[in-house]
């Protein structure tokens, strides 16, 4: 069924049907008739519609949308949309009157109500989400807080510092990704209906009636920009983005802390593959396919971006595109969440300790503690190091005699290299102590509360 063969006097051919009937909208299905439903009740209260016929379409639409909860709705061939679909089986339920569904409205402004109703829904779904995998590895850092590993820069071993102190470097990410999509689900909840093709009716329409009964927050300021405007979607797919690249960095870890050269964890069976040729093998499947798949909703937002950019106003059939994109990154947002979560649960921690070296920071800060400029102690630690390099040792292995070498050096010096001693002395907010991971897990815990 198509909502404009009046206009016509033969039938759509194959090939036009074939390439431009894009059967992702009707994921919307529950969005359409809840939308429709409230669209109905303006259409009442405003006089537009007599009772009778109120009353008749919304018994019908109730009954869609049992139907499509439950998913007994059935689409047929000549469906185009979800809009048309919905608007047939009204007609079969109730007769003509079903044809009154559509006044006042047009599927340019349908649309876009459709879309953010459904990616209002989407975004508390990843709200919650994000709330209990930041919580998780708040869990995770607590049962770690006294496991002493490197952090690492250019790859390199740099300090020592609490593991769980490393877990929660990326619960904080997750808690602003959090809050970017629960910002943005704020400018998700305007309704567009009431701003019909492009212009606006020449009927009495309440688009505030429409908010009000779909508990919307406001309504529409132009109607142009209420059709045309997809700035909403694309910032709800750079925050689905943007926590997928944090997710993908996590995985990029999870995949180097279950290598033999790292040996930091050991992974649930049920969580990991095997290899068809290598008996011995257990791969991260998990983790790298969240690394690949990151990419794929980095080029959603770039379509989006590129969709937009050479739109004139006000609506044009390109941004029918835009469904399946939003669509895809958040499906692989949610599903990267859950995947890696399970892949987390079951993980079992055991790194081995720091070397030694990462200690040389907490030595240069002796000596400054004792007045010396910081560039001195620095230089004094690097000649200490490369020396006892040059010998085939490390720092771990300095004697007082070594020390003795430098008389910017105290005997004393040597209890500070020690990575888990380090740890204990750090004092600096935020940084890598026990205590530090304790503060930030009940800063972090009660954040994710409100």
């Amino acid at each position: 069924m198509t909502l404009w063969s009046g206009r016509f006097a033969e039938p759509p051919s194959d090939v036009l049907w074939r390439y431009t009937v894009d059967h992702s909208d009707r994921r919307l299905l529950v969005d359409d008739v809840t939308g429709s439903l409230a669209h109905v009740a303006m259409l009442g209260g405003a006089g537009i519609l007599p009772d009778e016929d109120t009353d008749a379409l919304t018994d019908g639409l109730r009954r869609i949308l049992g139907e499509a909860e439950s998913g007994e709705f059935r689409y047929v061939n000549g469906d185009e949309d979800v809009h048309s679909a919905v608007e047939r089986r009204l007609i079969e339920l109730v007769g003509e009157v079903g044809g009154k569904l559509h006044t006042g409205r047009s599927r340019n402004d349908q649309v876009a109500l459709d879309l953010r109703l459904y990616l209002r829904r989407a975004a508390e779904g990843r709200a919650d989400q994000l709330a209990a995998f930041a919580m998780m590895l708040a869990d995770l850092a607590e049962g770690t807080a006294d496991l002493v590993v490197p952090v690492f820069t250019h790859l390199q071993q740099a300090q020592p510092i609490s593991f769980g102190h490393h877990l929660l470097a990326h619960a904080w990410p997750m808690l602003r990704d959090r809050e970017r999509i629960i910002e943005c689900m704020a400018r998700l909840d305007v309704s567009p209906l009431g701003a019909g093709a492009a212009g606006g009716s020449s009927l009495p329409l309440r688009p505030d009636a429409v908010a009000g009964e779909l508990g919307m927050s406001a309504i529409f300021e132009n109607s142009i920009d209420a059709v045309a405007g997809r700035d909403v979607v694309c910032e709800y797919v750079f925050c689905c983005a943007q926590t997928v690249v944090g997710l993908s960095r996590l995985a990029e870890e999870l995949v180097l802390w279950g290598t033999t050269e790292f040996g930091w964890v050991t992974y649930d069976e049920r969580t990991v593959t095997g290899s068809s040729a290598l008996p011995q093998k257990q791969n991260p499947d998990i983790a790298e396919l969240a690394r690949g798949r990151a990419a794929t909703v980095l080029g959603d937002v770039t379509a989006l971006l590129a969709l937009q950019k050479g739109l004139p106003l006000a609506y044009q059939r390109d941004l029918q595109e835009d469904k399946a994109l939003a669509f895809h990154a958040d499906d692989t947002l949610a599903a990267t969440l859950e995947a890696l979560g399970a892949m987390l649960a079951g993980a079992r921690f055991h790194p081995p300790l720091p070397s030694s070296e990462t200690a040389a920071l907490d030595l240069a800060e002796r000596l400054t503690g004792r007045g010396v400029p910081f560039r001195r102690a620095h230089q004094a630690v690097g000649r200490l190091v490369a020396a006892l390099h040059g010998n085939g040792r490390d720092l771990g292995s300095a004697t007082g005699d070594d020390l003795a070498a430098d008389p910017l050096f105290e005997q004393a010096d040597l209890e500070v290299i020690d990575p888990q001693g380090s740890v204990a002395q750090r004092l600096s907010p935020g940084g890598g102590s026990v205590a530090s991971v304790h503060h930030q897990i009940e800063t972090l815990r009660r954040r994710l509360s409100n």
